[in-house]
């Protein structure tokens, strides 16, 4: 499951893909203006794209007419989400080290400061 997500995730025109549909359907025909414009690749590497988005279950499709609209499928995501939940708690107590020692810091720099006015 997850190395397949990663794989296909692994794509930076695939990544951008997903963000320009995270916040509801969009037109294939926009989606493919901005990547084209921002990626320099054809119109038929984009359909590649959204089609592999599409097979790895990553975006649905909706025909209106003329128009395919394209949105993330959140499914595969929290699939993703659930394998990096053993390595977040990794991320969550370095940073709350680092919180720590910032709030330390800011604690004692005026202290600092303070003995060099003085001398």
């Amino acid at each position: 499951m997850a190395v397949h997500a990663f794989d296909v995730l692994g794509d930076p025109v695939r990544r951008r893909i997903l963000e320009l549909c995270a916040d509801g359907e969009q037109p294939a025909g926009a989606v493919s203006d901005v990547i084209q414009e921002e990626f320099g690749i054809s119109q038929p590497a984009v359909s590649r794209h959204l089609r592999i988005l599409r097979e790895a279950g990553f975006a649905t499709v909706r025909v209106e007419g003329a128009r395919r609209l394209y949105a993330v499928d959140p499914a595969p995501l929290q699939d993703v989400d659930r394998w990096l939940a053993r390595f977040r708690r990794l991320w969550s107590q370095r940073l709350d080290a680092l919180d720590t020692e910032l709030a330390r810091g800011r604690r004692q720099t005026p202290v600092k400061q303070e003995k060099r006015d003085q001398t």
